[in-house]
């Protein structure tokens, strides 16, 4: 084995370590942005059921998303972009609800 085989090898590592990096803090991101708006929505309804204040609103947003990273720690691509393209979805139903109700 050579030096160039050697360099060759080293090359290819780094370029592996880098796909997957890039990869994992892609998925880091997509995930907590998901996690964010769910969270912030959810911290919305509260806040307008229970008419607390600004701080438990952020407050409750943080919850909410350090449980969707919990629960989503195993998710692929794929499986995140279901869980969107689902609440999405939940969202329209509520949008036209709203403004069909009288």
């Amino acid at each position: 084995m050579g030096i160039k085989d050697q360099m060759m090898n080293v090359t290819h590592k780094t370029q592996e370590g880098i796909k997957m990096t890039t990869k994992t803090l892609t998925l880091l991101a997509i995930r907590g942005l998901s996690g964010f708006f769910l969270g912030l929505t959810l911290a919305l309804i509260g806040q307008e059921l229970t008419q607390f204040g600004s701080f438990s609103l952020i407050f409750m947003t943080i919850v909410i998303m350090a449980i969707f990273m919990k629960l989503s720690q195993g998710w692929s691509f794929t499986k995140i972009f279901i869980f969107d393209l689902i609440c999405l979805l939940v969202m329209q139903v509520l949008k036209m609800y709203i403004l069909i109700a009288p």
